[in-house]
């Protein structure tokens, strides 16, 4: 039976989601490389929203040709793990009559966070901390934490793949570590360039994307929901805060290594369903 094309290629397209979606289910097999996902923060956790597989929202391609039902360009997006930002900023930087640097919210009276809980939230770094004098770095640290049984590195980008309006006045700054050995709550780290420019962030748009590697680049990474054993959390307590206290902290990547647990991985059961089938 022949198809007319443009059912063909909607078949096609919908094959390769269909791959692509099956491949970071929550279901444990020996074909993927499963990564832990946790929100470590019981305050007010409800507004940090589940990390979840890049897909464009796009309309059903013209022709056979293109973009859309690109193998490569698919297989390229869905490697990405979007994490959205979880409150709405207006931020402009100032500095006050010292020369000290500090954040004002400009949304005033109409933002929606508290100043103190603001304050709490988001810093500005040292200014001797800076990787140029001009530019200042602002810290979020944030609950989301991965972690892996096999080895695994953790890549943290910009959302390079989606158009962010207004434009950001800086630059993300971007990280990499092995989760199986270092896992670590992450940290969204801005560079200020423009200082003429605000910064407005939106709850929701595309915060950061993540993107993992293994020994083999072929073998898809899975997504699954943790939780963290009392075995897991202390030895993520033991790594959490050695940047205070050393520097070059991959020099201690082999001792972390000998005292590491067995296993950190505990996949979470979801409501009514077996956590070793298939959902």
């Amino acid at each position: 039976m022949i198809l007319n094309r443009t059912a063909a290629e909607q078949m096609t397209l919908n094959s390769m989601f269909d791959r692509l979606k099956a491949a970071f289910q929550p279901t444990r097999t020996a074909g993927v490389t499963d990564v832990g996902w946790a929100i470590m923060d019981d305050r007010a956790s409800l507004i940090w929203d589940q990390p979840r597989i890049y897909r464009r929202d796009i309309p059903r391609p013209a022709s056979a040709k293109s973009v859309q039902v690109c193998p490569a360009a698919l297989d390229f997006d869905a490697r990405h793990v979007v994490v959205p930002c979880p409150v709405d900023l207006h931020l402009r930087f100032e500095q006050d009559e010292k020369g000290q640097p500090r954040l004002k919210n400009m949304a005033g009276l109409q933002s929606t966070i508290r100043p103190k809980y603001l304050q709490q939230m988001v810093r500005v770094v040292d200014r001797v901390e800076w990787r140029h004098p001009d530019r200042p770095i602002l810290q979020i640290i944030t609950p989301y934490l991965f972690l892996a049984d096999t080895p695994v590195w953790i890549n943290q980008l910009p959302p390079y793949l989606d158009y962010i309006d207004p434009a950001w006045p800086g630059l993300l700054i971007c990280g990499r570590f092995p989760i199986h050995i270092w896992p670590r709550h992450l940290m969204w780290a801005f560079e200020w360039r423009d200082l003429s420019r605000d910064l407005i962030l939106r709850r929701g748009q595309p915060w950061f994307y993540l993107r993992f590697e293994t020994p083999d680049p072929a073998r898809p990474v899975r997504l699954v929901e943790t939780d963290i054993t009392p075995e897991a959390k202390a030895y993520i307590d033991s790594i959490s805060g050695v940047t205070n206290y050393v520097n070059r902290t991959y020099s201690l990547f082999d001792r972390a290594r000998q005292r590491r647990p067995q296993t950190l991985l505990s996949p979470r059961a979801r409501p009514g369903s077996d956590p070793g089938t298939d959902s």
